[in-house]
């Protein structure tokens, strides 16, 4: 096994176990038949091409050290995505509650968004991985934002990748007046929450009991 191979796994062990956990954040709300903070959650660690470009970006070494880790708390990231802008500070106090895990920084780009129009809520935490060789405690960041802003985060990140971080002004301007409107259709879905979460429950129980009533047709078909 390679260098890079030994230094990445116990990120990619945090990755799966943290998707794990924050999933079950989801399915504990579910449980209770109440609004989860949490519609989906992703995660990935950063490929060698990425760190390489960090390294050269932070002028560090290109090797698999504790300087390196220490430069780059982003190796290990996952996504928290939310309905609501409001669901953000929600998904952010159950973080600072638990125990498994130390947030060692926050940063709030959503009352602070970056010039680029970017919003999100960020967090690097401290996170205990259990090897066979001993407990390693390695950095990782979690994002939290919502739908619309990951869609916007998306679009942005594939363009500054084509252009190499040097955006045409038009398209700048553009992607500003877009992140806006993201966060305007933000703002006005949490003036009709309520509304919008009794539909998606009505769905939900619509689509049970039509479960039940397929289900027992069958059962008579069966016995005729």
């Amino acid at each position: 096994m390679s260098q890079w191979s030994l230094f990445l796994e116990p990120y990619k062990q945090a990755v799966d176990e943290l998707k794990v956990k924050l999933k079950g954040i989801r399915s504990q709300y579910n449980l209770e038949d109440v609004h989860t903070p949490v519609e989906f959650v992703t995660g990935r660690v950063k490929p060698l091409a990425s760190i390489y470009d960090k390294t050269l970006e932070k002028n560090i070494p290109f090797v698999p050290s504790k300087e390196l880790a220490a430069e780059l708390p982003d190796i290990a990231g996952l996504r928290i995505m939310c309905q609501f802008v409001d669901d953000i500070s929600a998904v952010v106090e159950i973080l600072r509650k638990r125990n498994d895990l130390e947030i060692i920084e926050e940063r709030d780009y959503i009352s602070n968004r970056k010039a680029s129009g970017y919003r999100s809520y960020h967090m690097i935490i401290k996170y205990p991985v259990q090897t066979v060789r001993g407990e390693v405690v390695i950095l990782a960041e979690i994002q939290i934002r919502t739908l619309a802003m990951n869609f916007w985060a998306s679009i942005e990140h594939s363009l500054n990748y084509k252009y190499e971080g040097e955006l045409p002004e038009e398209i700048s301007l553009r992607l500003e007046r877009a992140a806006e409107a993201a966060f305007r259709l933000d703002e006005e879905m949490s003036l009709i929450r309520d509304e919008i979460q009794d539909a998606q429950k009505y769905f939900s129980d619509y689509k049970e009991t039509a479960t039940r009533q397929r289900g027992t047709m069958k059962k008579k078909g069966e016995r005729a």
